[in-house]
């Protein structure tokens, strides 16, 4: 592989996937939840630049358009795992967690099972927007989990009300309250959730597509 700039950001993107849950080894909490979200987002972003920059200065390659998505799913199935973890697995979230990775897994195989053929199942633009709307979902929530942590260290027993109230007294950190009709965390992570519910649907919206294209491959041969 020719090692041209769009093929190694890909490859730090593939390399930050695993790092995610790398900073909840190393860093306590909320810092791991920072360094955590701060290494996403940066991932998240190159996975836009490399493909812009492989286009406009046509270095469009054959090992990248390979990796690239690989690097894409490993980010999300990796984040996701964390964030169902640390969110005391939420029904609200394992529902459109399970559909995205089963999608994914089920996609994957698919392509696999076709070999050369696999070329059918092209990238669309829904599918992007798939991938935009799961990374945006898990920047939000992981945004949700530090804040929820920072709250339950700020408030240490005490309900959002009373917190809020010590709030307006001066007497506790604004930053870590949004006044009397909830957390902070709460609103990222209703936010994040519903933005997950998206992902999801629009998920297997396109893995169904997928699997329509692959129907004419997959009959018995009479």
């Amino acid at each position: 592989m020719k090692w041209t700039l769009p093929n190694t950001l890909t490859v730090i993107r593939l390399f930050a996937a695993p790092g995610v849950a790398v900073m909840f080894l190393y860093f306590h909490r909320p810092l791991a939840d920072w360094f955590a979200l701060t290494l996403f987002i940066t991932a998240a972003i190159t996975d836009w630049f490399d493909g812009y920059i492989a286009r406009a200065w046509a270095q469009e390659s054959k090992f990248g358009a390979m990796l690239d998505p690989i690097a894409d799913k490993a980010m999300v199935v990796i984040a996701l795992v964390i964030i169902t973890g640390y969110s005391g697995m939420n029904p609200w979230l394992i529902l459109p967690v399970t559909a995205i990775l089963f999608r994914e897994v089920f996609v994957s195989g698919l392509r696999e099972f076709l070999g050369a053929k696999a070329g059918l199942l092209k990238v669309t633009k829904l599918a992007k927007w798939k991938t935009t709307a799961q990374m945006v979902a898990i920047a939000i929530l992981f945004l949700g989990t530090g804040l929820e942590h920072l709250e339950g260290i700020a408030r240490q027993g005490l309900t959002p009300d009373q917190y809020a109230d010590l709030v307006s007294q001066g007497l506790a950190d604004p930053i870590r309250s949004c006044g009397k009709k909830g957390d902070c965390s709460s609103y990222a992570t209703m936010v994040g959730l519903g933005l997950i519910w998206v992902a999801a649907i629009l998920t297997l919206v396109t893995g169904w597509d997928y699997f329509r294209k692959s129907l004419p491959y997959l009959r018995e041969d009479k």
